[in-house]
């Protein structure tokens, strides 16, 4: 039952000193602090169930996403419950068409990051009072009132309200089913714990040795600085798991496109799955240039936590530039704007394994991907998870891995209420955390 007016909306700067250790380096980002603006909402409900969202960044920079979470909240205070998710396309439009706001967007940057963090809270919110797991709530939701959730604007072309309700239909068949076996096995992960760029290779071997006694059969390294060192790297990871594991490799945008074709013809003896983010995330047509280069090689494009909305995956899908679609749940306009794109990938039979990590991204993305399971793709074929074991002791319902398989939530809501211990430990720059670390970086 849906009840009560949203009377409050608060926001935090919630960071958390990663780089100290190197987690989360890549070719591009060599010093990420993982970092969340941390959005709640209260009703006047008298049950007290509160909305939780996040959206991720890394450290600098939060500041800015907490503004524009701020300039947004007008659409949100004052507002039922019921009749934000009674109209939710007509909702997310209002967010996303703020006259003045979208002209530093529009649907991208800074202000989308906000809308996602905002419409994060609405939809644990939503599960909460329900009763279910998100990903429950969209499993058990009518296909016409799932497609009542998402804008269609400037996608029709490819994906139209008549078309998403088919799939959605077509996927009722053998849902039970499904539902059942992600409840046994959960979904499969792949690691990208293990190979960050800034870890030494003693770091790397041990991480890697553990995970596999921990029964993790892919793999993520990040490539891209140095090719001589990614050599040296992708060698030491191949000869630890053998040759009948997966491996994909990760550039981070590192590259120019003939650069990119290049530097994975060297690479491509340690045959990997995927090239993930070889160029420009905004590059599409360099996507598919890279992408025409190395099938031959048997390597695929992987892209997509960088897109700022559903229009560039639409285009990226239109241009065959990837093989691997990569969702992410903060990047996009929260559960409705990835509703189009995991569609839309359906319609295209890409198969979509989404990015997480960060701080609170697993915890997120898992309901999105179960969903897709039960609902959408109904395949697993080529389809797997990320998974990095950071930070998930901050949040009061954590991601639970089993057997290198996510198991579905069983707690209602988003999975991103984070333990308010956590939050006032980690708040920048007054919190516990930084008031140590602040005055040692100045000196």
């Amino acid at each position: 039952m849906v009840r009560g007016r949203i009377s409050r909306l608060s926001v935090r700067d919630v960071r958390f000193p990663t780089s100290l250790g190197g987690h989360g380096s890549d070719a591009m980002h060599t010093d990420p602090d993982y970092s969340a603006a941390y959005v709640v909402i209260e009703t006047d409900a008298e049950d007290g169930i509160k909305g939780c969202g996040i959206t991720f960044t890394l450290g600098k920079g939060t500041e800015v996403v907490v503004c524009a979470v701020n300039a947004l909240a007008h659409h949100v205070l004052n507002k039922d419950l019921k009749d934000i998710v009674g109209d939710f396309r007509g909702f997310y439009r209002q967010l996303t068409s703020d006259g003045q706001l979208r002209w530093i967007g529009p649907e991208k940057g800074v202000v989308h990051l906000a809308t996602a963090a905002v419409l994060n809270a609405v939809w644990d919110l939503w599960a909460k009072q329900e009763g279910k797991p998100v990903w429950k709530l969209l499993v058990d939701m009518d296909p016409r009132t799932l497609v009542s959730c998402i804008d269609f604007r400037y996608i029709t072309d490819v994906l139209t309200e008549e078309d998403a309700l088919e799939i959605l239909q077509k996927g009722q068949v053998g849902k039970k089913e499904r539902e059942k076996q992600m409840l046994a096995q959960g979904y499969p992960a792949y690691t990208t714990s293990c190979a960050w760029l800034g870890y030494s290779d003693d770091t790397l071997k041990q991480l890697c040795a553990q995970a596999l006694k921990d029964g993790w059969t892919r793999f993520k390294v990040k490539v891209g600085a140095d090719l001589q060192d990614d050599m040296r790297r992708c060698q030491i990871i191949r000869d630890m798991i053998g040759p009948e594991k997966t491996l994909m490799m990760d550039a981070n945008q590192r590259w120019d496109v003939p650069e990119a074709v290049e530097w994975m013809s060297k690479l491509a003896k340690f045959k990997p799955l995927w090239i993930e983010e070889p160029t420009s995330p905004d590059d599409i047509l360099g996507h598919a240039t890279i992408s025409k280069a190395l099938v031959p090689l048997g390597i695929g494009i992987a892209t997509g936590e960088q897109c700022h909305n559903r229009v560039i995956f639409k285009q990226l899908l239109q241009a065959k530039a990837l093989q691997f679609l990569q969702i992410d749940s903060c990047r996009l306009g929260s559960v409705n704007e990835n509703l189009s794109v995991l569609l839309m990938a359906k319609k295209f039979e890409i198969p979509v394994c989404p990015h997480a990590g960060g701080v609170g991204l697993c915890e997120l993305v898992q309901h999105l991907i179960i969903f897709d399971y039960i609902s959408v793709s109904a395949s697993l074929e080529n389809r797997v998870c990320e998974y990095v074991d950071h930070l998930h002791e901050h949040f009061k319902y954590p991601v639970m891995i089993q057997r290198a398989s996510y198991m579905p939530p069983k707690d209602p809501g988003y999975s991103t209420e984070m333990k308010e211990e956590s939050v006032k430990k980690h708040q920048y720059p007054d919190g516990e955390v930084w008031k140590k670390l602040l005055p040692a970086q100045e000196n």
